[in-house]
């Protein structure tokens, strides 16, 4: 597996591997959230708001994407964002194609992430992630390279 800058001939892919990889999350955060909520959230259901999420986000001036590359194929990737008024190097979105994780490929991502990120001179990293069932592999993941947790609660109402 190497990791190499995006290029936008694998945004197809890039989307692909990302919505799959989605899909236990957002099933879970389905169950978590009430349903007019989730609704609100996703009208035209998940995966197209996610789909443009991915897109907006391999084309934005203001973010560093790379991907991990196997046996010639796209299965993960990783985006940053700087912030340079508070020193802070936030991992933006992550993702590894289900046929490829638990094999290391997103803690090598994020490790790539972070050595840029220290070498961008950001003194702080950052990564934002759901508490509920879906992504408890991910918490696992930043919890296993030693990010920290902030307790906050965010509470959601229909209107």
């Amino acid at each position: 597996m190497q990791i190499e800058p995006y290029d936008p001939g694998q945004l197809d892919a890039v989307i692909r591997l990302s919505l799959r990889a989605w899909s236990p999350v957002f099933d879970s955060l389905s169950e978590a959230l009430d349903v007019d909520v989730y609704r609100s959230f996703y009208p035209d259901g998940w995966r197209v708001s996610q789909q443009k999420a991915v897109e907006d986000v391999c084309s934005a001036a203001d973010t560093k994407v790379w991907v991990a590359i196997d046996s010639g194929s796209s299965v993960g990737f990783v985006a940053v964002k700087l912030h340079f008024e508070s020193s802070l190097g936030e991992i933006y979105m992550i993702a590894v194609d289900p046929d490829y994780q638990r094999r290391g490929i997103g803690t090598a991502l994020l490790e790539f992430a972070l050595d840029w990120i220290k070498v961008a001179g950001m003194s702080v990293a950052m990564v934002e992630t759901g508490g509920d069932p879906g992504h408890a592999p991910a918490r696992c993941t930043y919890e296993k390279l030693g990010f920290g947790l902030l307790p906050i609660a965010r509470y959601f109402k229909k209107l």
